[in-house]
């Protein structure tokens, strides 16, 4: 699961979510699902998310393990 401070960065810009999903070209109803963990962004848009915000990616978004999940068992 990805964990996301977009809305973070992005309130702390003064940016709607339609300005961003401009910027990083995709739409609205994107940038609000991402926000809301419904899915995960592709690298590419990770990266030009946090290019908008001037950071690394790695502050926007972080990995979460899932609880029971464990990707190499043993």
């Amino acid at each position: 699961m990805v964990k996301t401070e977009m809305k973070e960065y992005r309130t702390m810009l003064n940016l709607s979510q339609e300005e961003l999903a401009t910027r990083v070209g995709v739409r609205r109803k994107t940038i609000g699902n991402l926000e809301k963990g419904r899915y995960n962004p592709s690298l590419v848009l990770a990266w030009k998310i946090a290019e908008v915000f001037g950071v690394s990616t790695e502050e926007v978004f972080c990995v979460q393990e899932e609880q029971g999940f464990h990707p190499f068992p043993g």
